[in-house]
């Protein structure tokens, strides 16, 4: 009886969050950490831009259709697209800047068939560095869009 029990937990754990009420069952905070395992395991999150530009490079196009075949096969997801920036520039350049990026992500994924109303984007140009430091290999990895799953309405 035990095990029964116990398999028919790991079942409902295991189900995906689009049925019944996520937050009843497991808050929606449990949720959208296992929808972004689940992202992180099949799609990368982010992509990286060159100094002072939102264009999408080949490689980061290569990263956002893994993201648009992620998203297609979970269609109850939402997500948020930030921008971030360098340090070099003022503060409402790169918040501006941060907004490109943020909405060239969105535009990509808008084109490739992801409904625009899923994707929220928003700019903390370079208040958030993901690496500290004043070189260009920190720079490099702080001009980024990531992309952060939430759980769909």
């Amino acid at each position: 009886m035990k095990k029964l029990l116990s398999l028919f937990c790991a079942i409902i754990a295991l189900s995906g969050c689009s049925s019944l009420s996520e937050s009843s069952l497991f808050g929606g905070s449990e949720c959208e950490s296992r929808l972004a395992r689940n992202f992180m395991e099949n799609a990368e999150d982010r992509v990286f831009f060159a100094y002072d530009s939102s264009s999408i490079s080949p490689d980061s196009a290569e990263i956002l259709d893994s993201q648009v075949n992620w998203l297609k096969k979970h269609d109850n997801v939402d997500v948020v697209v930030q921008g971030y920036c360098d340090e070099r520039g003022t503060r409402e350049y790169n918040l501006a800047l941060g907004e490109r990026r943020a909405n060239a992500v969105k535009q990509y994924l808008v084109s490739h068939g992801i409904d625009s109303s899923r994707i929220s984007t928003i700019s903390y140009g370079k208040e958030r560095p993901a690496v500290l430091g004043s070189n260009e290999a920190a720079w490099a990895q702080n001009r980024r869009a990531v992309t952060v799953v939430q759980a769909g309405n």
